[in-house]
This record gives structure tokens, sequence and C-alpha cells, in this order.
């Protein structure tokens, strides 16, 4: 056979992913798949338009609509539809592929994760030794402190949101009325294309009325060490294969410094959340598809209480694996759209541990320096696998940084692997020496 028939012929069995908010840095992690030779990745809805929209806005009828129209014009079969993104990602991919025959979570059981009031609800029925107490309220009650029925202090955020975005502590009343005004501004970002979805879903009649706009009260839990399960459903049947470790900081705990793999958590700790986790999917009827689940341990009372489930893999986890275990875990959810079980190399990488560390300020302020192509490429000399993202830009005030948590901002991302821990907090002391990023104090940046 010809060297271009025999390519001709790759090209032909070649299978057609559409990955939503498809971008560069993702994109190459996709392409260092084992066999990604088979696969050709295709944008379906731009990272401009499904994560981060140059309008502002979020509509998912009109997103639906405009990967539909990309996907009728598509020539060919419609091998997977994947994404690895939070809201509104993480209910367009189940959307699109029950549309499209391909395997995926029925929309209540993606509901009865995403929607934060009536995952609680599910978890109290099925893991309930593992769940805070809850209520749910409306900020725009006349008098929404009365619908919580909870002590001080509690934690509150929306029914739908994502990286803390409008999560606060609150230590008495008038606290909670001092972050009304802001809640009440910014819930319908994520709050009417959520309400979207819903329309979409049979909301059970105890949730009627209790939508995007509503937001939750939780009893605080973050006392202990956090972690994140990584797995899938396949068949009927919950899959672990990966447990992260959480460090958090700051003001209230509650922004991430870094995310480390493996976890250094007991063996017998991690095997009652995978159980936990695996009854709770079960309950719900979540099946075909990827998840994480994020728990809190406290060594000294031994006790779990399970934060939220999210369905999707983390993204912020796949260059962790691909350091330890070999693989990037974005070969899951690809698998499950092509039919089969998921299979991911186990410690097969060329470091033991590795890590995304979060460079955070905590108060606003103008960037006035960022890691120049030079920097960037002295670092990638000394840190051959090593990897960046820089979020800010230089002039950009921080106040103007999308979804950010309501105590922090996050400038950069580093992912670094090591062979021990000493080694990995030296050679992130090394990277930001080799990435200067500096923060110029609002008072210092106008005068």
């Amino acid at each position: 056979m010809s060297k271009s028939g025999s390519t001709h012929r790759a090209q032909e069995a070649a299978k057609t992913v559409f990955v939503v908010g498809l971008e560069p840095f993702n994109q190459r992690l996709l392409q260092d798949l084992d066999g990604s030779e088979r696969f050709v990745f295709q944008d379906l809805l731009g990272y401009a338009e499904a994560v981060r929209p140059v309008s502002g806005e979020i509509d998912l009828d009109l997103l639906l609509e405009t990967a539909e129209r990309r996907l009728a014009c598509h020539d060919g079969p419609i091998d997977a539809i994947i994404g690895y993104w939070d809201f509104p990602t993480s209910v367009i991919t189940p959307i699109l592929a029950q549309r499209h025959g391909l395997p995926a979570p029925h929309l209540e059981a993606v509901a009865a994760c995403e929607h934060k009031y009536w995952s609680r609800l599910e978890q109290a029925r099925s893991i309930p030794d593992m769940t805070p107490g809850f209520s749910a309220f409306d900020p725009f009650a006349d008098d929404p402190l009365a619908e919580i029925d909870l002590p001080f202090p509690f934690w509150i955020k929306p029914i739908k949101a994502h990286s803390s975005f409008l999560g606060f502590k609150i230590h008495n009343a008038e606290d909670f009325a001092a972050h009304l005004p802001t809640i009440r501004a910014g819930i319908g970002h994520f709050g009417r294309p959520f309400d979207q979805f819903l329309d979409m879903v049979n909301v059970p009649p105890e949730l009627a009325g209790i939508g995007g706009h509503h937001m939750i009260a939780e009893e605080i839990i973050s006392e202990g060490l956090q972690c994140t399960l990584e797995g899938f459903v396949y068949g009927g049947a919950a899959s672990v294969y990966g447990v992260i470790d959480s460090i958090r900081s700051g003001q209230h705990r509650s922004s991430f410094a870094r995310y480390q793999y493996p976890t250094t958590l007991p063996h017998a700790v991690q095997a009652r959340m995978a159980a936990a986790i695996g009854r709770f999917l079960q309950h719900i009827g979540y099946d075909n598809a990827a998840f994480n689940a994020e728990f809190f341990w406290s060594p000294g009372s031994d006790r779990l209480w399970i934060l939220e489930v999210n369905t999707r893999l983390s993204k912020s986890h796949a260059p962790m694996f691909l350091m330890v275990d070999g693989q990037t875990h974005q070969k899951v959810p690809i698998d499950i759209a092509l039919g089969r079980c998921p299979d991911l190399p186990h410690r097969a990488g060329a470091h033991a541990l590795a890590a995304k560390f979060m460079v955070r300020v905590f108060e606003d302020g103008v960037v006035d320096k960022v890691p120049s192509a030079d920097d960037l490429d002295r670092f990638h000399r000394r840190f051959a696998d090593g990897m960046v993202r820089v979020l800010a830009h230089e002039d950009m005030r921080l106040a103007h940084l999308s979804y950010q948590d309501s105590y922090s901002y996050e400038l950069m991302e580093v992912f670094l692997g090591a062979m021990d821990q000493p080694s990995l907090l030296a050679a992130y002391r090394q990277a930001l020496d080799l990435l200067p990023i500096h923060v110029a104090p609002i008072r210092e940046a106008f005068t």
C-alpha cells in the first residue's frame, strides 16, 4: 500500500471529537493523549462564547442553537461531544450528547448535582451522615435572613455558580445585609442561563420556585483537610481513579493555594469517600459520564463532609495526571462517548507527585508587571514539562477579573512535578523567581 493510501485510510478512521470551549492550553493536552492521531478535535463553541463570553452575558438557548447549527454543517459522524469547563459547559455537553444519541447522563441526574439545593436534598437522603445543615433562601425577599434556619456563622453561595463566585462567610445579621446588594446585582449572571436549563428538566415539586436566582446557606464544614475525587460512572458502576488534595489559604481559608496529586489522605478515608459518592450517584441515577466530588476530612474527629459534586472532570487536574500517571484524564469522557469503559494508566508518569499552584493576591490593585516571553522561555528551559497560564495582563484592574472568589484574585497558574514534597516546593520557589508578576496597590497605581 502506498504511503498516501495509508494516510487516507487513517484519516477515514479518525474519530471526530467536538469540544465545548476548546482553547490552546487544553488543546495541547488533548493532542498529547496516547493515540491522539486517531482523533480530530474540533471546536464546537469557542472559549469566548461558552466560557468567558465577550458580551458578559450567557444565553444557554442561544449557545445550544449555535452548537446545533455547527453540528448540522459537519460532514461526517459526530463521534463524541466533550467539555471540561464548569457551567454552562457542564450542561451543554450532556444536552447535545443526548440529542445526538451519544452516551450521556439523564438531565435530571445532571441537575441534581448542578443545582446546589437539589443536590443537598439528595445527599441528605443518600449519605446523611456526611451532609451539613443547609437552607435555601431568596436574596430578593423582604427578609431573606428569616428563611435561613442555621446559626451563625454560615456560608452562603448561589444555587448555581462556580469558582466561589458570590460566596461569603456570614458572621452576623449586619454581615449578611452588607453582602445583599452585591448578590442581587450579580446573581443573574449564572441565574438566568441556569433557569433556562431548569426549563428543560423535570424539577421535583419540592423545588418549585427555587431556581437560579436563589441562594443556599450551609453549615461551616471547612475545618480539616479538603480533597477532590476524580471518577466516572460507566454502565451504572462508579469508579474513582484519583484523589487530589486542595491546600487553602486566605482570610477564611476559602481560596486555593494549590492542588496536589496524589493525596496524602489515608487509604481507608479514600475508600469511605469513594463508597459515599458511589451511593449518591446511584441514588440520583447518574451514569455514563465523568464526575468530581469534593470532601472535607477532619483528622481529629475522623468526620467526613461532602462539599459538592460536579458533572465533569476538573481541567485543573489534567496536567497533574499527565505528570504522575502518564496520561491526562481528559481521555475519560472521550472513552465514554465512544462506548467503552475508560482505562487510565497508573503512576506511569515522570514524577511521583505534581501540583497546580495558584498565584494570588488578596487586595485589589493594578497589574504592572507580568512574565515576558523571555521569562516564559527561561521557565520552560528549567522545567521541561512545567506549564504556566498567566491570567492577568499589564494595566489590568484586578477587580475586573471575571469569576474570582470573594476574597482573592488569581493572577497565574503554575503546574510542576517532582519526586517529593520538598523538591516540589523548592521548584515552585524557583518558578516564582523566573516568572515575575507584580500588582501595584490602587493608591500607588493612580498617583
